[in-house]
């Protein structure tokens, strides 16, 4: 079959050219898991660092708390603390983020697939079933 016609019809040339290679998709995952390790790693650090200084932080607003004795500086521990521990619940969410990332890549692709297949007209169907039918009596 020639489409020679055609192609002259419309002005186009017969020749395929493919202006960028076509990339595996398995590449891609892969690319997309050791960025999301990347961002996990660099976030997860942050979070540390933070949690650190946060702890400091607070060491020393209690400390002067105490010298002082003053309402305010016992108001500011308490505020510290709590954006420690919000710091410290994000760890854990995040943590628990990369896990459900990590198990919707490994649902993405079905590794074992079990479904049965007839292939035949309904006629077909109707007579195997009698048989098995039979069989079992």
């Amino acid at each position: 079959m020639s489409f020679d016609s055609l192609n002259e019809t419309f002005d186009v040339s017969s020749e395929i050219v493919s202006s960028e290679p076509i990339k595996p998709v398995h590449k891609e995952i892969e690319s997309l898991k050791t960025d999301t390790r990347k961002d996990y790693e660099y976030t997860r650090g942050n979070l540390y660092s933070l949690i650190e200084k946060g702890q400091e932080a607070v060491n020393g607003v209690l400390e002067l708390a105490q010298e002082t004795e003053q309402a305010r500086a016992y108001e500011v521990a308490g505020q510290l603390i709590k954006s420690v521990a919000d710091a410290t619940d994000k760890l854990l969410d995040l943590q628990k983020k990369l896990k459900d990332v990590e198990e919707d890549t490994k649902k993405s692709s079905p590794t074992n697939v079990t479904n049965a297949l007839f292939v035949g007209s309904t006629a077909d169907l109707a007579k195997l079933l009698k048989q098995n039918k039979e069989q079992d009596k």
